[in-house]
């Protein structure tokens, strides 16, 4: 072995013996000395403490921090010298292990390289008046010096704890951060001008309240890191470089800056997180705000910067400022008003939207930047989409849309629509209350423009072809123009107003009125015929959550069902199987008790026709109560067009004549648009001029009992004038005196439009041609003069009707 190596291990063995030596002589100190050591300790801590400090007892620990020398003290607690106040242990714990340096000691000179915490509580208080029980680290007034008594506190560089809890409860600011730490390990190092160093820490944050009173950020996650820092003695200014923790399962990068030379301490913290889920940041937020920003949930991880300040000048109560930006690229995102896919937008959150007024939940603002994406497979844009006032948080924004009306048929499941084709060109300025989105429903401005629409309106089974819409909304109202509609061979141009549209959409659609105005050049009224039928019953499928799109469309059938539309309806040619008309005008009103026909004006027939009167849909059927007039029409076309009233005894080959009528009839309509048989009831007050009857049958059976040289067949009637009493199937003919150019007769009974006919009839063999030239009041004297054959038309039981002689004529 070389002489050099000899030596130098030789050195180190001398030196390892005397430092061993030294030890044991550390301890053994200690041990015989365990009174004066723990006194030499307590007049350490206490030399700059206003209050006290207490050390149950104390024992040495001599292998725990070799070279040096340890003792345990048990059951220590500091209390500043108002504990007796407010009652909060500045520290109490159950073990604390002191590393002392073993020179220090023997030279007389207490220095403390180590300090490890267990099963212990520290809990700095502050009351509402600022005092604070920290304020026993507040500095004495300078003393003499002397051997026992050192003149400046000891410079620990090593701090660990194992299961304390930290509590900072400051009762003035309203705010509480409360630690329960599993682990902490840390070390200071004390260069010139400052002191630095690092923490790792496993800890459980109970509380991390700005402001009590709107809860906690972090509340009840893990954190686990590293924790580096430095303190300036000149700036007061603590700095946290920014590194990664562990805070609930996610990796966060964060710094500080905790400005100590103010009062109060003013801080800054950074965080920066990548591939995070929305809902955990959300999660560690105070409920003030999660609660807000956990109502939109995002699928895939984002990217998240973040910055909190507080720089003490906002007062006891103040909340810090808050500042927050994401970038969500190809995300789904789903609001309380459905799902948006293939989302793109650059986001950020702030608390204090407007510099001139606090912070606070009324000045936070949540910004969408460049929002694309597609909301239930409508691709839609909006360039700026915001969030305000979380107190009661309102949604606004600009949202445009260019898409075919076939996407909307997987969001609304054909269920009450079903789009085959037409596009949509939307632009609305939107404001929602999300909080009460179910009673508070959205503000809407702006337009809607629907082209080359196929749509068909399921309930009712109505098919709108080459549809074109301009939906205007302003605010509460809607006003539909330039519409236009083909149905089936009719075309329809309409123009609708709607006032309070959105305030009753929701709330009271039985409140709503529209006015609807429709005009059509050519008007085939059959293909109306839906709107009698049933409505058809769809069973419909289960509503996903937050499907907006689907909400409305089976709303818009509520309403479309439940809300009172005034119709003003011109129609040029309207045409209903043989009927046919011109110049239709209709004041309709549309309500949930039936169809109000206020007034309708037709020419028909070379006269007009007015009607006015209810139609009430109930179940299949649709019971009408009408009242009409009728005006100068060709009593043929007239019966031509009704196809003869559902009779074929008098039909329009037989009539000629212009009518004049009164009616009030009561009946009920098939989903069809047929007369229910025998449903029909009412009065019919009717007139005919320059009336004429031709091949009417039952007249011409008269000529087999008389008359045989006079013409039955073409019979010219004049004016006449009667009335008839409508009960079903059976028609009663009141008390009726007929003048005509072949014969005159009085006619009464029932007309049976299946069975039960029984007319009584009265007629004179005397010729009226007798009584030509003669006045009125010599006609009606002469007309029953002479022989007077009394005849009766009932059934011949094979439909028809047959004259016999009427015994009981003396009805007359």
């Amino acid at each position: 072995m070389a002489r050099w190596i000899k030596i130098t291990l030789g050195i180190l063995a001398t030196l390892l013996g005397l430092l061993i030596i030294i030890w044991i002589g550390g301890s053994l100190y200690i041990s015989r000395n365990k009174k004066e050591v723990l006194d030499k300790v307590l007049l350490t801590l206490n030399n700059n403490l206003n209050g006290k400090a207490e050390i149950g007892s104390m024992e040495p620990s001599l292998l725990k921090a070799f070279p040096g020398i340890s003792v345990s003290l048990k059951n220590v607690s500091l209390k500043d010298s108002l504990y007796h106040q407010h009652k909060h242990d500045l520290l109490k714990a159950n073990d604390i292990d002191v590393a002392l340096n073993v020179f220090s000691l023997l030279f007389g000179n207490t220095r403390i390289n180590k300090i490890t915490v267990n099963d212990a509580s520290l809990y700095l208080y502050t009351d509402s008046t600022g005092y604070s029980n920290t304020s026993i680290f507040k500095t004495k007034k300078p003393k003499p010096t002397t051997e026992s008594e050192p003149a400046e506190a000891p410079e620990i560089k090593r701090i660990n704890m194992n299961n304390v809890q930290l509590i900072v409860d400051n009762q003035q600011r309203f705010k509480r951060f409360d630690f329960q730490i599993k682990d902490l390990q840390g070390k200071i190092d004390y260069p010139i001008g400052g002191w630095e160093g690092e923490i790792k820490i496993n800890t459980l944050i109970k509380s991390f309240a700005f402001n009590t009173r709107k809860g906690s950020f972090l509340k009840d996650k893990s954190l686990k890191g590293t924790i580096k820092f430095n303190y300036n003695n000149n700036t007061k200014i603590v700095s946290i470089s920014q590194e990664k923790l562990n805070i609930g399962g996610d990796i966060y990068a964060i710094g500080a800056e905790i400005n100590t030379g103010v009062k109060p301490a003013s801080f800054s913290i950074d965080i920066d997180v990548n591939n995070v889920q929305f809902s955990h940041v959300a999660q560690i937020l105070s409920p003030n705000i999660s609660s807000k920003l956990l109502k939109f949930q995002i699928a895939a991880p984002v990217n998240i910067k973040g910055k909190i300040v507080d720089d003490g000048k906002g007062g006891a109560h103040s909340d810090p400022f808050i500042q927050v930006a994401m970038t969500v690229r190809n995300n789904t995102v789903t609001i309380p008003s459905g799902q948006l896919t293939n989302c793109n937008f650059d986001g950020s959150f702030t608390n204090k939207d407007t510099v001139t007024r606090p912070i606070g939940d009324e000045n936070s603002i949540i910004k969408f930047k460049n929002l694309k994406a597609n909301y239930y497979n409508a691709p839609i844009v909006c360039d700026s989409f915001m969030v305000t006032n979380l107190s009661r948080p309102i949604a606004a924004g600009l949202v445009t849309s260019v898409f075919p009306l076939t996407n909307l048929n997987s969001s609304i499941g054909g269920e009450t629509f079903n789009f085959k084709s037409g596009n949509a060109n939307l632009k609305l300025y939107c404001k929602a209350d999300i909080d009460n989105l179910k009673f508070t429903k959205p503000r809407l401005s702006g337009n809607i423009k629907i082209t080359n629409a196929d749509i068909t309106y399921v309930p009712r089974r109505i098919h709108l072809e080459n549809s074109a819409l301009d939906l205007n909304f302003n605010d509460k109202d809607l006003k539909i123009t330039r519409g236009h509609f083909q149905l089936g061979k009719s075309s329809l141009d309409m123009d609708l107003y709607v006032k309070n549209f959105l305030n009753f959409y929701y709330t009271d659609p039985e409140m709503m009125n529209a006015k609807l105005e429709l005009y059509s050049p050519y008007l085939h009224l059959g293909e109306l015929l839906p709107l009698l039928s049933e409505r058809k019953q769809i069973k419909r499928q289960r509503k996903a959550a937050g499907n907006s799109v689907k909400e409305i469309s089976e709303q818009l059938e509520t309403v479309i069902d439940a809300a009172r539309v005034q119709m003003l309806l011109k129609v040029d040619k309207a045409i209903y199987n043989k009927f046919q008309a011109r110049n239709l005008m209709a004041n309709v009103s549309l309500e949930k008790d039936g169809i109000h026909f206020q007034k309708i004006s037709v020419n028909h027939a070379g006269g007009s026709l007015n009607i006015s009167g209810l139609l009430k849909q109930t179940s299949k059927y649709n019971n009408f109560n009408i009242h009409g007039l009728v005006n100068n029409a060709s009593v043929k076309d007239f019966f031509y067009a009704f196809d003869n009233f559902g009779q074929n005894t008098i039909t329009s080959k037989n009539l000629n004549g212009f009518l004049s009528a009164n009616t009030d009839i009561t009946g009920t309509l098939t989903e069809n648009g047929k007369l229910l048989p025998r449903s029909m009831k009412g009065k019919v007050n009717f007139s005919l001029k320059a009336a004429s009857l031709k091949n009417f049958k039952p007249m011409e059976a008269v000529q087999k009992y008389a008359f045989a040289n006079r013409n039955l067949s073409n019979i010219q009637l004049g004016n006449l004038n009667g009335t008839l009493i409508v009960k079903g199937d059976k028609v009663d003919i009141l008390p009726l005196k007929v003048n005509s150019s072949a014969i005159n007769f009085d006619v009464q009974g029932t007309y049976g439009m299946t069975s039960g006919t029984d007319i009584s009839m009265d007629i004179p063999l005397r010729n009226p041609e007798k009584d030509k030239g003669k006045s009125a009041s010599e006609k009606s004297t002469n007309r029953m003069k002479g022989i007077v054959l009394h005849l009766r038309a009932v059934d011949d039981g094979n439909g028809g009707v047959k004259i016999r002689w009427n015994k009981d004529h003396g009805i007359f």
